[in-house]
């Protein structure tokens, strides 16, 4: 385990009951069964999350691949995942390890990254690796919050900004903090639209917050679609 390994596993382990409550509620399950549906995930399917923290969004995988689907949770934080089985929300497996390096071989149908690529070092490369797990016509969805490019966004950026330097597993207060953390997500991005046929984006709370979902290896045309 490496020492940012290690920082991380801390910080999300103190904090995971209150991550788990704010999870829950009523404005972030708002747009957990939309990404689910946005994954392009059909019954029997497999699919990963990387980054499943308490498995908020695991019931609702489940309902996009049905009882012969499989439906994998993947977090680095022992409390996290501790958490999502005291309260039912296995629905199929449970894992601890490290999104970079994840324990899977192919077979599977369909990744989603969920807030945890504007964490890595080389987030490019490890978006790289989950294409090559899900293979052609499998698809790799990256759903995180960034800053906000609507009209009179200005105050909730600068709230998002406080939030990105308070949550930083670091402890890092750095003024660039949320432009780092950006900076990243743009370089998963941009590995994703690499490697995909296809693209779609979709926009959720305030446009606070964004899923990308690429298809890889199929002959569609992309396609862009940032809405409520």
């Amino acid at each position: 385990m490496t020492d940012t390994d290690a920082v991380v596993r801390s910080f999300y382990g103190r904090w995971s009951a209150v991550y788990d409550r704010l999870a829950t509620a009523p404005p972030a399950s708002s747009w957990r069964r939309p990404t689910a549906e946005s994954l392009r995930l059909g019954p029997g399917d497999t699919v990963v999350e990387m980054g499943c923290g308490t498995g908020a969004n695991l019931p609702y995988l489940r309902e996009q691949v049905g009882p012969g689907g499989r439906v994998l949770g993947l977090d680095l934080t022992a409390e996290m995942l501790q958490r999502a089985r005291t309260v039912g929300r296995e629905s199929g497996g449970l894992v601890q390890a490290d999104a970079t390096r994840p324990p899977l071989s192919g077979d599977l149908d369909v990744i989603l990254g969920t807030f945890v690529v504007g964490l890595l070092a080389e987030p490019d490369a490890v978006v790289a690796e989950w294409c090559d797990l899900v293979g052609p016509g499998g698809s790799v969805g990256l759903l995180h919050f960034h800053a906000s490019e609507r009209r009179f966004a200005g105050p909730a950026n600068a709230l998002y900004r406080a939030l990105v330097r308070v949550s930083s597993p670091s402890g890092a207060r750095a003024a660039g903090a949320a432009a780092h953390h950006d900076a990243r997500v743009r370089q998963a991005e941009d590995a994703l639209a690499a490697r995909a046929s296809s693209c779609t984006t979709k926009c959720f709370a305030g446009g606070f917050l964004r899923l990308t979902v690429g298809q890889i290896g199929a002959d569609d045309t992309g396609e862009t679609n940032c809405s409520e």
